[in-house]
């Protein structure tokens, strides 16, 4: 669904609309530079990562990749590597965990600034605690600007202003976490697995 809207492939019917405008009428340049994208599989430059996270333009100043870095919640992690943000992250990253490797992409995804930020699983390998952080930092930092997020967790997701939730590649729903509760018995489900899982816990 979210490889639709910078149009990696085109749909065969229907439209998909930016503010009222069918991207097919916007040049790909255009309608690409408008969009940031973190994918599942992260993607890092062997390369220091303060270059990593300032990729689209590596003439920003620092304080603004900290300022990215802060709000994905890696700043503090990369402050106690010994060369600090000219760490050199190796080949695809191989050298920082699963969750280091996602939240610098957020931040290199942050940093351009860009009205639609898509999120396609991004927040998988780190714990609720700084899922939490980078999900309020989202509501504040990007006020006014869309963030989609694909997730599975639905403590990723419960607090966003609205819900798609598919089934078997159809849009069962879109809705709040309240009104979700009870119009989609998918999504009620998944609440209450999740719940029954942390309490197995």
């Amino acid at each position: 669904l979210v490889n639709l809207i910078p149009r990696f492939y085109d749909i065969k019917f229907g439209s998909i609309n930016i503010d009222g405008i069918d991207i097919k009428n916007y040049s790909l340049d255009s309608l690409r530079s408008n969009i940031s994208m973190v994918f599942q599989d992260n993607f890092l430059f062997s390369d220091k990562i303060r270059n990593n996270i300032a990729f689209s333009n590596r003439d920003l100043d620092h304080s603004l990749i900290e300022d990215a870095a802060k709000f994905a919640d890696v700043h503090d992690n990369i402050m106690n590597f010994e060369d600090q943000y000219d760490t050199i992250s190796g080949e695809r990253g191989v050298t920082l965990s699963g969750g280091q490797k996602q939240r610098i992409s957020i931040a290199r995804a942050y940093i351009k600034n860009a009205p639609i930020m898509i999120l396609d699983d991004s927040v998988s390998a780190v714990d609720i605690k700084t899922e939490e952080t980078i999900i309020n930092n989202i509501k504040t930092l990007r006020k006014g600007k869309t963030t989609i997020l694909v997730a599975s967790r639905v403590s990723t997701v419960s607090s966003l202003d609205k819900i798609i939730v598919l089934n078997d590649g159809e849009v069962e729903a879109f809705d709040s976490h309240k009104n979700l509760l009870k119009t989609s018995p998918t999504y009620a489900r998944m609440v209450f697995l999740q719940e029954l899982e942390k309490e197995v816990e």
